[in-house]
Formats: C-alpha cells, structure tokens, sequence
C-alpha cells in the first residue's frame, strides 16, 4: 500500500510514523507513506496557498488550485483508489471504514486547515470524507494519523499475530471483553476462574457474554446498527 498524505504542516505528522507499530511496517516494506508539503505548490514565491472567504466572516480557506496542482501532479504517476479529505463535518470513521482502506492499493489523503478548504475542492477532487470525532482541531493532520494508524495495522504482516486486529473492538459491532494478564491475584481481585480452565469453547462464550454485557452499557448504539 501506498499513502500520500497532503498537508500544510509534515513536521506535525511525521512523528507518529517514526515509531511503533506503523514504522516497522515501513521498514517491513509492507507500506509506503510520503508527505507533501502543499506550499511547494503556492501560488508564488511568498508561498500562497490560502485566502480570505467570499462573503467575509473570520478565517482563511485553503485554496482549490495548489490543492488540485499536487492532486494532478500525484495522479500523473499512479491511479488512487480513494483522495481522501480529514474533516471534522463529515462521517465519522469506523472500523468497518478502516478495514474496507486496508484493502486499498493507492490513497491520498488531504489535511484541512484554518477554515477548511474552497468547497470546490470537494466537489471535484475528493472521493471520501473521514471525520475522526464531533470536535475541531486546528489541522487535519492527527486525523490522518489517526486514520493511518487504524489501516495499516491492519495489512497482513504488520501485526505480529493477525487474529489480534479480528477481535478488536467493533470488529463484530462489539466491544471487546475485559482481557487479564499475570498475577492471576492482585491484591484479592481475582482472573475469572474460567480463563484459567483451558476450557477454550467455553472461554469463547464468556469473551461473547462479556462483549455483549459491555456494548450494551457503554455503545447500546453499535447494538442498533
């Protein structure tokens, strides 16, 4: 897979894919991620990407043509499978979003800033719109590497153990059950005795219990879905 994210700030975003999971898939070749400063396609010399909005009201919108430049200039050399545009008005990513990505070959995601961008910009470059939360952020970059994380962990090769991200949280529109480690007591709270029996089916019916028990007293919703 490879990933183009489109920002006006990769000093921001560059971290999170310099360590931990996301960096060994890079090492691993089992993904390509690169970074696009959009003032390298500015306007002029001052490095103009942005402007006041039509109509007046406070902030600045990111222009449509250093945006459709780097667009144009990325899709001269390869076919994306989705260009992806970070915003907070938009549906809100899920895992079966993450997990649909995943399959991709291909895809450009663009970061918002200041205002947003000209809405032109979405009506004839993007394909999908991911918003990570009912809240706004200065930029879209922890949203992309938010939405970068959740995809690339699952590529296979990436996990150590593949079976880990299938029972993840909202894999089955569940939660996940709690989940114990060694002492089996600590200061007298004990490991469900069932977890120590080596009895697996029955195991896997007290994990189901648990998940549904705590979807429903946390995310009744996932349960309507």
């Amino acid at each position: 897979m490879r990933i183009d994210i489109i920002t006006v700030s990769p000093e921001l975003i560059k971290s999170p894919f310099e360590h931990s999971i996301i960096k060994r898939a890079i090492d691993k070749n089992l993904v390509e991620v690169h970074f696009h400063d959009l003032r390298k396609y500015a306007l002029n010399k001052y490095g103009k990407i942005d402007d006041y909005q039509f109509g007046g009201g406070a902030g600045m919108v990111l222009m449509i043509e250093p945006i459709d430049k780097c667009i144009t200039a990325l899709k001269s050399e390869r076919e994306y499978d989705e260009v992806i545009y970070m915003t907070p008005d938009a549906k809100t990513l899920n895992q079966k979003t993450a997990n649909k990505l995943s399959l991709s070959k291909n895809i450009i995601i663009l970061c918002g800033h200041y205002k947003g961008v000209d809405q032109r910009v979405r009506d004839l470059l993007i394909t999908k719109e991911i918003s990570i939360g009912d809240y706004v952020l200065s930029g879209g970059e922890l949203g992309a590497a938010v939405l970068c994380d959740s995809i690339i962990r699952l590529i296979p090769g990436v996990l150590g153990d593949e079976t880990s991200a299938l029972t993840d949280s909202f894999q089955d529109n569940l939660l996940s059950p709690p989940v114990y480690t060694r002492p089996s007591n600590y200061k007298d709270l004990e490991v469900p005795e069932i977890l120590l029996s080596g009895n697996f089916p029955e195991i896997e019916k007290w994990r189901t219990k648990k998940a549904l028990e705590r979807t429903k007293k946390i995310r009744p919703d996932l349960l309507e879905d």
